[in-house]
């Protein structure tokens, strides 16, 4: 049986080198391509007719839409809806990768901290750049919580720059750690199936355990991954509140 890490190996499926750079496809790449496609086929249909009573597509589409608009707004506040577009496109993107990596030998893109990386480092440049933007230095006042002792001042501030600097590194190790770990498990419990099924005689009894519990596993995974890319949006708008009410 094959290591449960194997899935997560990132191949060279079309060597590409421009000007010394290596840009060649991947199945990560590959993936990642697939999920933008997928999700503007997805909206473009959707969204296509435009009817007044949404068939079962048009009506995926605005839930989808509908939801994360309430997000943003409830999360971050009414001033919030100029950043809605970013919020709602990186939900999307996780969204699709996950879905897609729940299809068998497909490749899960969210299960590589540096793709997760790269997606909370967007959100926390965009709610620094943001809180900056708004408040100028006066933004600095989010790391100083009000009522603060003028005695406790300069460790409150080194803590609280410490942990708005710890948010994309937590970010992202949250999307990441539960993909993979997710991935893993259904790896393990189907060699555990396989293996049964290999050694036949009275190890069969067992064999419909490993199924069920697959199954299971399958229909768990998929409420995480609809349900990390929920969570990520969520704590995107809270961030973004953040920058926007400094408190």
């Amino acid at each position: 049986m094959a290591s449960p890490l194997h899935q997560f190996e990132i191949s060279t499926i079309l060597p590409l080198n421009v000007a010394g750079y290596d840009v060649s496809l991947t199945n990560s790449s590959l993936f990642m391509i697939l999920a933008v496609i997928c999700a503007t086929i997805f909206f473009v249909m959707g969204m296509q007719k435009k009817a007044l009573i949404p068939g079962r597509l048009q009506s995926a589409a605005e839930i989808l839409h509908n939801s994360v608009a309430n997000i943003v707004s409830d999360t971050a506040g009414e001033n919030s809806k100029p950043y809605f577009p970013l919020i709602f496109s990186i939900f999307i993107f996780i969204l699709f990768c996950n879905m897609l990596g729940m299809i068998p030998f497909s490749f899960t893109v969210t299960s590589h901290i540096l793709i997760t990386f790269c997606l909370a480092l967007i959100v926390f440049l965009a709610v620094t750049i943001t809180g900056f933007v708004k408040h100028g230095l006066h933004f600095f006042s989010l790391f100083v919580p009000h009522g603060t002792p003028l005695v406790m001042v300069p460790l409150m501030f080194v803590l609280e720059v410490m942990s708005f600097c710890v948010r994309p590194f937590s970010l992202s190790i949250r999307l990441f750690a539960n993909m993979m770990a997710g991935h893993i498990m259904l790896k393990v419990f189907a060699g555990m199936a396989v293996m049964l099924m290999a050694a036949g005689g009275a190890t069969m009894i067992l064999l419909p355990l490993p199924i069920l519990l697959n199954v299971a596993l399958i229909g768990f995974e998929f409420f995480v991954a609809g349900l990390q890319a929920y969570i990520f949006a969520i704590l995107a708008s809270v961030y973004l509140h953040d920058a926007l009410e400094l408190h």
